[in-house]
């Protein structure tokens, strides 16, 4: 009797088999779930960014409109954009887009760029909302993601 008692006080190869595959399956559900979630904050932080960025742009160019008139982040030296903005307390520092992670400021979007700049359409007017994102693949991002 004795004997029986001291064989059933571990796991069989099967019970632990049986509980990796479960964990496995668990896992396989949960995983994509996460990584969907870091995409959505993202795009919800560039979102905001976007927001956040044209207002006070839009405010500088209230504010000071000759300081505004001379900013040109496309001529600046890199590193140098966002300095007006940052000198007038508007901005407290360079934005970092939140999909690439840098804050350069291009005329036209690529792979690896922070914002998109256009002070004017095509026909040479000024614009409302001159300034874009630039997404995970190059491309101008889609607020309505």
């Amino acid at each position: 009797m004795r004997t029986r008692n001291l064989a059933r006080k571990g796991f069989t190869l099967i019970e632990i088999l049986i509980v990796v595959v479960i964990l496995g399956i668990l896992a396989a559900i949960v995983i994509p779930q996460f990584t969907d979630a870091s995409d959505q904050a993202n795009v919800a932080s560039m979102k905001s960014q976007l927001q956040t960025l044209r207002s006070q742009i839009e405010l500088f160019r209230v504010q000071d409109p000759v300081g505004y008139a001379a900013w040109d982040p496309l001529t600046a030296a890199a590193g140098t954009e966002w300095d007006p903005l940052i000198a007038g307390d508007y901005l407290q520092n360079a934005p970092r887009n939140p999909i690439t992670g840098t804050s350069t400021v291009v005329a036209a979007a690529a792979a690896g760029e922070g914002w998109v700049w256009r002070d004017k359409d095509g026909a040479g007017a000024s614009i409302l909302f001159n300034i874009f994102g630039v997404d995970e693949v190059g491309a101008e991002f889609d607020e309505t993601r």
